[in-house]
Order: structure tokens, then sequence, then C-alpha cells
């Protein structure tokens, strides 16, 4: 897979997870996190979607 056609990680540098295992910084589970760079774009595309609820409030 080329690089330039990777889904991006939401990775913003402020790394630290809370009481729930979510990443303060970029909402992604610890296991996200550490699964990322063998995800695939689909899986990939999947962790952003839920980030984007992570970040509403509505799935933690």
């Amino acid at each position: 897979m080329e690089t330039k056609h990777r889904v991006r990680s939401p990775c913003v540098s402020v790394c630290a997870l809370d009481e729930k295992d979510i990443c303060i910084g970029c909402h992604r589970s610890g296991d996200e996190i550490l699964r990322w760079t063998i995800m695939t774009n689909e899986e990939r595309q999947q962790v952003l979607e839920n980030v984007a609820r992570r970040e509403r409030g509505s799935l933690i």
C-alpha cells in the first residue's frame, strides 16, 4: 500500500489515556492506537468514525 493513500492518524501529540482507556488527544482507544500501524484503510476509517462519535460524546 502506498503511503500517500493511507488513512492518516488522528494523533495530535497529546497522548494520555483516561479512565476508560480513551486517549484525551485523539479519542482512540489504547487498542486502536496500538494496532493503527497494522490496520487496513477500511479498519482505520472505522476507527475514525468511532473517534468522531467519541468526540460528540455518544460512544465511549
